[in-house]
């Protein structure tokens, strides 16, 4: 009853009678809100993160004019000038390292143009990415000497970690929690930052559980779920969570040659695989998935905020640093 509170409120819903309330009938049955919310969770989980996000970003925009307006005045200078003297004269040109490596980086999306090409945009690129991280550091420095306080809530769905191991202390200030599918092209490509965010946080400061999410278009993700639990079994989860992460062949043949390369009794691991042991585990992280208005893979959970799809490392960063920053406080 506690989690089904916990989401009603978070989601802006009034338990008790709202939830009870009828919305339509149809012959001699009565259709209620609480049906309704239940069968659109997913969406509503959605709506409700899009709307903090973007009250979170009208609010940091207007603490920052009210910092920037502060010690302007404080200086006897205009804002404008402000900006100049602390934002834009410190920012320096992108290296020609810089430039390079976003290059390399986007070859794939580039296609055929040059470097030559495309460095405009690229030190384009470059120099707003500085010019905000020089702003954000300017903002937290005024913060500083002009107390901020924010009590605006992130939205928080309770997900339990669920059956597979968790990696990391159990007492880390903050737990993530993935509904992920081994066969999603978009959770192959969210799993090198994830594992960045565990190696910059370690494990004193996050701990990282992973739960299956197979999308029912991926046929190989299910068997790959299968077998990641019988890998458990044995010990070997998270060596032959990485193989399953990383490869294009998700055939039995190849699951049983993968489990044998992290060491797994072979045998064990084939009987293991062949009896579906894991089945009711995978059907139960599905319905917690869904419950917690999970549609899609890859989708986290970050102390309960619900960060959805392949995000980059810094929007990672930014969740996680505001849970440890609140615990702190």
């Amino acid at each position: 009853m506690r989690k089904a509170l916990v989401i009603l409120t978070v989601l802006g819903f009034v338990p008790g009678w709202a939830a009870a309330e009828p919305l339509a009938t149809v012959g001699k049955q009565t259709i209620d809100r609480a049906q309704v919310e239940q069968a659109v969770k997913s969406q509503l989980v959605a709506v409700e993160t899009e709307r903090y996000e973007a009250i979170k970003s009208g609010l940091d925009q207007l603490i920052a004019e009210s910092l920037f307006a502060q010690e302007a005045a404080a200086r006897g200078v205009t804002v404008e000038q402000l900006q100049q003297t602390e934002i834009i004269a410190k920012v320096k040109q992108p290296t020609d390292a810089e430039i390079q490596k976003v290059y390399d980086d986007n070859k794939e999306q580039l296609g055929d143009a040059t470097l030559d090409q495309v460095k405009p945009q690229i030190v384009q690129y470059l120099t707003r990415q500085a010019m905000q991280a020089q702003h954000q550091a300017f903002v937290e420095e005024l913060k500083k000497k002009y107390p901020t306080k924010v009590t605006l809530k992130p939205p928080v769905v309770e997900v339990s970690l669920g059956s597979t191991p968790a990696k990391g202390n159990p007492k880390a200030p903050v737990t993530i929690i993935e509904f992920s599918d081994y066969q999603c092209p978009f959770c192959k490509k969210a799993e090198p930052t994830v594992q960045e965010v565990l190696k910059v946080y370690g494990p004193d400061k996050v701990r990282f559980a992973y739960r299956n999410f197979p999308l029912p278009m991926h046929t190989d993700a299910r068997p790959a779920a299968e077998a990641a639990g019988c890998a458990a079994e044995q010990g070997k989860f998270w060596e032959y969570h990485e193989k399953l992460m990383a490869a294009k062949d998700l055939s039995p043949a190849n699951l049983s040659t993968m489990a044998t390369e992290v060491g797994m009794d072979k045998k064990k691991f084939d009987d293991c695989y062949a009896a579906e042991k894991f089945k009711d585990d995978i059907e139960k992280d599905v319905k917690a998935g869904e419950e917690a208005g999970v549609n899609g893979t890859p989708a986290f959970f970050i102390n309960g905020r619900m960060l959805d799809g392949a995000q980059p490392f810094e929007k990672f960063k930014e969740v996680i640093d505001e849970e440890l920053a609140a615990q702190k406080s």
